[in-house]
């Protein structure tokens, strides 16, 4: 009996159906380069705590002016983010992530011909801060929004990781080249690593499911959705790419929300990429013990942040972010209070006991926190949302990385640092809780504590 050509049809999509479910998803694809790119970035990133003391030995150089070049690379890295999450959404995910890491391979590759100063913050600071800051943590939240329905905070788990997984992977060998062989063979492997990066972006990674005909995992497939259900008219485009990155921070600069979280982040920065990934190696140096020792104890934090922010976002789709939060920076800035008495040459137990928690600590806050922006300010506008809370996480890292550098030159010690940072994590704790609790749900409209639209000083973008 012959079949009709629309029940034809109708058989031909189901098959087609069943074939594709029995494949993975194309998101997974997209998941693993995105987290690829994103231990590039942590790469780079990671070997600078290495790369002071060799260069300083060099060029002669003081603490204040290689601290300062970091700085401006953390500022740089975080201010970026909101810009290049409203570029990828007017010239897509792909283009932007593999401009991005041709940037960071050249501006890496160039440090090895440098010989003033400038040329360090130039290329440290200015060209490697712009290429990272574009594939940062905003890069990873845009994948996870767009691609995935279902798992959307264990994704980005797994993606938060990718800056433990860079100090895993690169960060001993990178020691132990800037110790035996120099400082450029060094340089040389972080920029291979992330040259070597940009065509495999760019032949998988696209920017939209539907650009390939698919649904975002654990939605409902694009061949189910009943005529009557599409929109006659086409859909508006984002709020982020009409207005841009600055027209979103005016929509929220009044939201109490946005700088309860904005805040925490900045502290989170603080007491991660700022203090101990750029100041960990050096201070426990001062204390006698050896680089490549030190460099591998920065390693373990990657190997347990890896667990730690996984399982963080497993519970992020599970439990109250903000609960997750006040453990996280509560603990933390105890731990910090207690870090000087553990340093000395030799790795003892209370000292690996601290390695372990911080690791599972390190950025453990990420998951939580893309969720609490994501109810607060709704789907629209969460990548560039959290991109301006990123960049306050960076501007925390840049401020903390130079004022533990001029602390360690005046006062010959960073002891002042790590106390400093414990009780700013302490006030996060407890600025976390400031926050109601908010459903999904709510997510829809404008944030709860942004003024009413139509209100002196904001506008409905």
């Amino acid at each position: 009996m012959a079949i009709a050509p629309e029940e034809r049809t109708t058989a031909e999509r189901a098959e087609a159906s069943g074939r594709a479910r029995r494949l993975p998803h194309r998101a997974w694809a997209v998941a693993a380069v995105t987290f690829l790119a994103m231990i590039a970035v942590a790469a780079f990133r990671s070997s600078t705590g290495v790369l002071i003391e060799p260069v300083e030995a060099e060029f002669g150089w003081t603490r204040t002016w290689t601290s300062g070049a970091v700085s401006v690379n953390l500022l740089l890295f975080g201010l970026t983010a909101p810009f290049a999450a409203a570029l990828m959404e007017r010239f897509g995910v792909r283009r932007v992530a593999s401009l991005a890491l041709a940037a960071v391979a050249a501006g890496t590759a160039l440090t090895l011909v440098m010989t003033e100063e400038w040329q360090l913050f130039l290329l440290w600071g200015v060209v490697v801060g712009l290429g990272t800051g574009s594939v940062a943590l905003v890069f990873g939240a845009i994948v996870a929004g767009r691609w995935f329905e279902a798992r959307r905070g264990l994704v980005m788990g797994v993606f938060s990781a990718g800056s433990a997984t860079g100090q895993l992977v690169v960060l001993p060998p990178v020691a132990y080249l800037a110790t035996h062989a120099g400082w450029r063979w060094a340089t040389a492997v972080t920029a291979l690593i992330a040259l070597l990066l940009v065509p495999l972006v760019y032949a998988v990674m696209r920017d939209r499911p539907s650009d390939v005909g698919l649904a975002p995992y654990g939605a409902r497939p694009i061949e189910e959705v009943r005529v009557d259900e599409v929109p006659v008219m086409d859909a508006p485009p984002p709020a982020a790419s009409r207005t841009g990155a600055v027209g979103v921070l005016r929509h929220v600069w009044r939201a109490p929300a946005f700088w309860v979280l904005a805040g925490t982040f900045f502290v989170c920065g603080w007491s991660t990429n700022g203090l101990i990934q750029t100041h960990l190696v050096p201070a426990a140096h001062d204390h006698g013990m050896a680089t490549t020792t030190a460099a591998s104890l920065l390693a373990l934090v990657g190997v347990f942040d890896m667990v730690g922010t996984v399982a963080s976002g497993w519970l992020s789709d599970r439990v109250d972010p903000r609960l997750l939060l006040l453990g996280y920076y509560g603990l933390r800035g105890l731990s910090l209070l207690a870090f000087p008495a553990l340093l000395g040459p030799h790795v003892d137990p209370p000292l690996m006991l601290f390695i372990v928690f911080y690791g599972l600590d390190w950025v453990a806050t990420v998951p939580p926190t893309v969720v609490l922006v994501r109810q607060w300010f709704g789907a629209e506008r969460a990548g560039v949302v959290f991109g301006w809370v990123f960049a306050a996480h960076m501007i925390g890292g840049g401020i903390a990385a130079a004022f533990a550098g001029f602390m360690r030159e005046t006062s010959g010690a960073y002891t002042s640092s790590f106390l400093t940072a414990g009780g700013l994590c302490l006030v996060a704790a407890v600025a976390v809780m400031l926050l109601p609790r908010r459903s999904d749900g709510a997510s829809a409209g404008s944030p709860v504590g942004a003024p009413a639209q139509g209100a002196a000083g904001t506008e409905n973008p």
